[in-house]
């Protein structure tokens, strides 16, 4: 008996290490892409074409068992209509639609009782105005669409709100009511994130909290242990189960928390899938999170989700010109302990993730050092 195919819609660097983690089961992946990255050539059947044509996604879900996403944007609803009969769809259409746009995501992590910052639906800029008297300061987010930073505004006067909204706000359809979502500005102490692995049967394990860094409303760092309390520890946990339960998803997500000074953990955001803050687990786990993905789909036992290091820390590699890519990665393997990551890529522009480099030690300060040092040294 053969093992099951794999289908991921979506061709980036998450897709090609989900990709890597099959191919060591054995688990061959079909891949579909709307453009050529260069990412996923070598490790999977590799198809690019217009992912929006029902044609197109009927003649290739048919040569998968299971599909996944590689993102909630990811066209999985269009292939809902057309799915061939005994073909699986995680994380299900129900649960990306709630989670790829903000204003549904809010709604049902509140209708759940989930801990989050207070926030506005705003279908008019006045209605934003008053959610920035009441709350003081916010962060103003376009509905759909939004990632690393793009689609976000942080806003502390009316004019604010207003050079916002012309570029974030939606259009109301004769289905859904426009405008954007304003949500209380929460002044944290730190940023983390919890990844999770949940089956359709709703097994689940969790991944110990990550302490994360951005800089320019992108990720440039992530460490682990996160050096929070015991306490705050176990309620990022239990928080993280509970919304990925909430949300009833199907694979790997990852909950993105605000802690506050008192220990307080809210959610922020939550991505239905592998994530960038947890690519450390590669290196630093037992199991990583792209191969908890691939059995979580396939419902397969899950694997162990510990620490195999005492330490671990991952910095990304961006960018920082146009052209093809040309890496050199000398000096950066020359970091003791530095694992590189490249995803492949064909072309580089700046501030575009391009990799990542995780070193696990003793220490988080130790990893976190050598980490940068060898990142800074990759030139692409």
């Amino acid at each position: 008996m053969s093992l099951p195919v794999l289908g991921i819609l979506g061709g980036g660097q998450l897709g090609r290490m989900t990709a890597l983690a099959a191919a060591r089961l054995g688990v061959p992946v079909r891949v579909l892409a709307e453009a050529e990255t260069g990412t996923g050539r070598p490790l999977a059947d590799v198809t690019v074409a217009d992912w929006t044509d029902p044609f197109v996604l009927r003649d290739w879900a048919e040569r998968c068992d299971v599909v996944t996403v590689e993102s909630e944007w990811a066209p999985a609803d269009r292939l809902l209509d057309v799915l061939p009969e005994g073909v699986a769809l995680c994380p299900g259409v129900p649960t990306l639609l709630a989670i790829r746009h903000k204003g549904r995501q809010r709604e049902r992590l509140g209708a759940a009782g989930l801990p989050q910052p207070e926030y506005v639906w705003a279908e008019t800029p006045e209605e934003a105005y008053d959610a920035l008297a009441r709350f003081g300061r916010v962060v103003l987010k376009q509905f759909e669409g939004s990632y690393d930073g793009y689609g976000n505004a942080t806003c502390q006067t009316t004019d604010d709100v207003d050079a916002a909204w012309d570029r974030l706000a939606a259009e109301p359809t004769p289905t859904k009511p426009g405008g954007l979502l304003v949500e209380a500005f929460v002044p944290f102490e730190a940023e983390a994130a919890v990844t999770v692995a949940r089956r359709a049967d709703g097994e689940a394990v969790v991944y110990p909290a990550v302490r994360s860094e951005h800089r320019d409303h992108r990720l440039h760092a992530a460490t682990v242990p996160a050096g929070f309390s015991d306490a705050t520890e176990a309620a990022a946990r239990r928080v993280a189960l509970d919304t990925i339960a909430a949300l009833d998803v199907t694979g790997v997500a990852t909950v993105e928390l605000f802690v506050t000074g008192a220990g307080e953990v809210l959610v922020n955001e939550v991505a239905p899938r592998p994530h960038n803050t947890a690519h450390l687990t590669l290196d630093a786990s037992h199991t990583s999170q792209f191969e908890n993905h691939v059995r979580a789909a396939l419902g397969w036992p899950l694997g162990e989700t510990g620490l195999r290091v005492p330490a671990a820390c991952m910095v990304n590699v961006l960018g920082h010109r146009e052209g093809d890519t040309a890496p050199d990665l000398g000096a950066a393997l020359a970091v003791p302990g530095a694992s590189v990551h490249l995803y492949g890529k064909n072309d580089v522009r700046p501030r575009r993730k391009m990799g990542h480099v995780t070193v696990t030690a003793g220490t988080v300060d130790d990893a976190r050092q050598r980490a940068e040092a060898a990142a800074d040294a990759v030139r692409l």
